[in-house]
């Protein structure tokens, strides 16, 4: 830097800030790191600050000194290894990157870890932004967030990636994405949210990444959102957009691994600063990308500090964290010599462990009402336990189990169905065990898994009518629910990032009745609060008959907590029509019907079911009273009572 230029340090960070994150409790790091506008001694400029320990120098470049690595040499501040500069004249928009020269003297051009901007890739640099501009108007849901209990409250997420939920056309798709931005996909997006009835989206891929085909599970921005759908501000406007039309916001948050991109984090001051140094905990042989090291309290400090960097500063309702059982077991993915165990000489990951109990607990305390979801597919006990009781404190937990024994059961010709009927009773046995939802998403409908309506066995009209039937189980079972974009109107095609959803489809009746299907659907789950309120414990549950394998029917009750308004589900899984079909139930009342599937404006074949059924003084099912009605095939059918 020429004198003229030059200026001392001003102490931004200060001793107290060094020491928490060193400590690894500084949970709003990023307002110190990173690249901020400021005004010192009337010189307005930018405060750049990085972590870099083991860098024998660290400079910044960008478009405000034409890009010399020779101009603006940062000045280490702390013991711990935090280099910082104010450099007057650099503003909101300039380009920037850090050169870190190592210990044997490479130099190493990285992006910033803290930046909230970056360029649309290929290219890598970060952008200078100020994220305090935005007026937000959600207060009034973010009041309300804070006081619901969630675990009692109808939960419908839309998973949805936004690249390919809806483009604009192109004349050269080689060269133009069509991208929606930020704005533009509020605007259309929150009216087919609202319209079908869904209270929360959960969003693929908004943390900034280089490589499209990764969805976002390779990141190398953490503290940025995306520039392919527009910049920080877009997004907030999305996010406020869909607050105030009651609409929660989740994102996908991916501390399991990082890739090896040289402007990222992998081998950023010359070591292994973010990952572990041995690379049978460093690496994923898998993945090709880098893990974390969790047990070093910068690296966890960086995430924990970054989960609640997006509920501070974008009012994110809650965060679904990725691939958790490969944090948790040092050996997944790994064979016999290819990993380290513990120090108690077994396959947990203490460090990680311990990491999601920090996590957890903290985002609990300084942000209540924020919902923590982890995607983790294995039987790993008290995954959202209290941390106080050895659990790892999550809010939910994808119930991967669930979504196995699902998919498998009804892509089976209904004619095998019966010998694998307990595929769907199952689920309750274990359900207290956890605060689960139930996932259909986005990695069941990829990579020759085929489209939820392609699993479906029979003619395309039986593959609709499977469907709705497969549907009406899933959001009459215990536990929140995740449907995944384009499956609620029985997308053909599997999803691919490349294109846009297959809206023209709806222009055909039966996938348009499929939609229609679906409002009415989420309309009751929504309504009822026996389908929600008690979804973790057999107080809302009851199994009617769970037996009936060889006709393959389901029958339970969803009960209320204040006796008012349960319901009677009954699932017909074959193609057979169920004449005179009997069911048992408790009270001798009028019973009415909420929900036939073979209903023609459906999709169904118009077969009847009456408006209002008595109950009759004849034993079955063990109960005094029973209703008997004709159950039509593949049919679904909920009476309230």
């Amino acid at each position: 830097m020429t004198e003229s230029k030059k200026q001392d340090c001003p102490v931004m960070i200060t001793e107290a800030d060094a020491y928490l994150f060193a400590q690894g409790t500084h949970y709003e790091i990023y307002e110190k790191m990173g690249a901020h506008e400021v005004e010192i001694d009337g010189q307005k400029g930018v405060y750049f600050a990085v972590w870099a320990p083991n860098a024998k120098y660290v400079n910044v470049i960008g478009s405000f000194n034409n890009w010399d690595i020779f101009q603006d040499n940062m000045d280490r501040i702390s013991e711990g290894g935090i280099f910082a500069l104010f450099i007057p004249g650099a503003k909101i928009g300039d380009m920037y990157k850090y050169v870190i020269t190592t210990s044997d003297d490479r130099k190493l051009y990285k992006a910033d870890p803290y930046g909230n901007y970056a360029q649309l890739r290929p290219d890598n640099a970060s952008i200078v932004t100020d994220l305090s501009g935005f007026k937000w108007t959600d207060s009034v849901w973010q009041t309300e967030k804070q006081t619901k209990d969630i675990l009692k409250q109808p939960m419908a997420i839309y998973e949805c990636h936004i690249g390919s939920w809806m483009k604009h056309p192109v004349s050269d798709p080689e060269k133009e994405t069509g991208f929606y931005n930020y704005r533009e996909f509020a605007d259309r997006f929150v009216e087919y949210c609202k319209d079908m009835k869904y209270t929360h989206v959960e969003l693929m891929g908004i943390s900034e990444h280089p490589f499209d085909g990764s969805w976002g599970y390779q990141v190398t921005g953490y503290y940025a959102p995306t520039s392919r759908y527009g910049t920080p501000e877009d997004f907030m406007y999305l996010v406020n957009t869909l607050h105030k039309h009651h609409i929660g916001v989740i994102l996908d948050w991916v501390p399991a691994h990082f890739p090896k991109d040289e402007f990222g984090l992998a081998n950023f001051d010359g070591t292994c600063l973010y990952e572990h140094p041995d690379a049978r905990r460093g690496e994923h042989p898998d993945w090709g990308t880098k893990i974390f090291n969790y047990g070093k309290h910068e690296v966890s400090n960086f995430l924990i500090a970054n989960a609640m960097f997006w509920v501070n500063k974008f009012h994110i309702d809650g965060l679904r964290v990725d691939a958790v059982a490969s944090m948790l077991y040092l050996d997944y993915g790994r064979e016999n010599g290819q990993w380290l165990p513990n120090e108690f000489g077994n396959n947990k990951n203490l460090d990680a462990i311990e990491f999601f109990r920090h996590l957890n607990s903290m985002m609990k305390k300084k942000y209540p009402g924020t919902m923590m979801i982890a995607e983790e597919s294995t039987a790993w006990p008290l995954v959202t336990g209290d941390p106080k009781e050895g659990g790892l404190g999550f809010t939910f937990k994808w119930n991967m189990g669930w979504m196995h024994d699902f998919c498998s059961y009804m892509s089976l010709d209904p004619i095998f169905r019966k010998d694998n009927h307990y595929k769907l009773t199952f689920a309750m046995s274990y359900n207290e065990s956890e605060n689960y939802i139930l996932p259909l998403s986005h990695d069941e409908v990829v990579h020759l898994k085929c489209s939820m309506l392609n699993k479906m066995p029979g003619f395309y009209k039986d593959k609709f009518a499977n469907l709705r039937v497969g549907y009406t189980y899933m959001f009459t079972h215990c536990g929140k629910k995740l449907l995944f974009m384009g499956q609620d109107f029985g997308q053909d095609c599997e999803w691919s990032e490349e294109r846009e959803l297959e809206w023209h489809y709806l222009e055909d009746k039966e996938h348009s009745s499929m939609k229609y299907y679906m409002q009415k659907l989420l309309e009751i789950y929504n309504k009822y609060p026996c389908l929600s309120e008690n979804d973790n414990n057999w107080k809302s549950f009851e199994w009617i008959n769970a037996d009936d394998k060889d006709r393959s029917i389901y029958s339970y009750m969803r009960k209320s907590e204040n006796g008012r308004n349960n319901i009677l589900v009954v699932l017909n899984m074959t193609p057979m029509e169920r004449k005179d079909y009997q069911i048992g139930v408790d009270k001798k009342k009028k019973y009415k019907l909420l929900l036939n599937s073979d209903d023609v404006d459906f999709g169904g074949n118009g077969g009847t079911i009456p408006k209002e059924i008595t109950a009759k003084a004849v034993k079955c099912d063990n109960k005094p009273y029973s209703l008997t009605f004709d159950l039509p095939a593949y049919g679904a059918a909920l009476f309230l009572f």
